[in-house]
């Protein structure tokens, strides 16, 4: 059993080799698989540490873009206060 794990790892790719979208599409055939139900139960397990796996990445992805957006428009933003206060007449509030 240990050595079937071992193997069923193994043609796994690396996530850090992964783009987001390659983990996405895996992650899709993955779940596809494991609906088929016509492995074993090792196998399976196996499969479905994989899927858990692809998910956390992808999660994790998603929430950096998601932080990465929010920076830029806080900076945006910021960068726009600024210069409307620049625009008003010394004295002006």
């Amino acid at each position: 059993m240990a050595q079937n794990n071992n193997e069923e790892q193994q043609k796994f790719r690396s996530l850090e080799e992964m783009s987001y979208e390659e983990a996405r599409d895996e992650l899709i055939e993955v779940v596809k698989i494991l609906e088929l139900g016509q492995m074993s139960l090792d196998e399976s397990l196996n499969y479905w540490e994989r899927g858990e796996e692809l998910a956390a990445y992808c999660e994790d992805y998603l929430d950096g873009a998601a932080t990465r957006i929010e920076t830029a428009l806080a900076k945006r933003n910021r960068a726009q206060a600024e210069d409307a206060g620049q625009d008003r007449p010394n004295g002006a509030e």
